[in-house]
């Protein structure tokens, strides 16, 4: 995809090719489109990502619940979107241990517990222990550092899809 096309796009054309950059989350690219024209792919990114640190809290809270949990039921069932499934695959959470399996089982339920949401982290790059010990790190922190880590994890996460879709425009 180039970005001269995503500029010359209508606004259902814009959020049916953008709506998923942000998981599950077509609002995001609903409320970046009166942005354009985009000079870079950088400068698309930063109408989204100002796009979600301008809407309220409760669709913030909405955005970050749209996530799955790393390795969790969702990935089991086959319920996640293709880039999640691919991140977390690259990440190697689909060929975790039982015990690894059991590990992430039992900080996705404490991170839930502690903040109402899933644990987030852009996992490209990462392996299975460091993305455990990154679990482990901020399980412990407090509501309101989790949740601005979470939408910066998400920010990155949609970086991370954007370059992937503008890779060969």
């Amino acid at each position: 995809m180039k970005l001269a096309d995503v500029n010359g796009m209508s606004h259902v054309a814009f959020v049916a090719t953008l709506g998923g950059i942000f998981e599950h989350s077509p609002w995001v690219a609903d409320r970046a489109y009166h942005a354009r024209p985009f000079a870079s792919v950088g400068a698309l990114h930063d109408a989204m990502t100002r796009a979600v640190h301008e809407a309220p809290a409760a669709m913030q809270l909405a955005l970050i619940r749209a996530h799955p949990e790393l390795a969790g039921k969702a990935a089991g069932r086959g319920e996640l979107t293709a880039d999640s499934t691919t991140e977390q695959s690259g990440a190697g959470l689909t060929q975790c241990t039982p015990d690894e399996f059991a590990r992430l089982a039992a900080l996705n339920a404490a991170y839930n517990e502690n903040f109402g949401f899933p644990f987030i982290l852009a996992v490209k790059g990462r392996d299975r222990a460091a993305i455990l010990r990154e679990f482990a790190r901020r399980v412990v922190r407090d509501r309101e550092a989790e949740f601005e880590e979470a939408l910066t994890q998400i920010a990155r996460i949609a970086r991370l899809r954007l370059d992937a879709l503008f890779a060969d425009g």
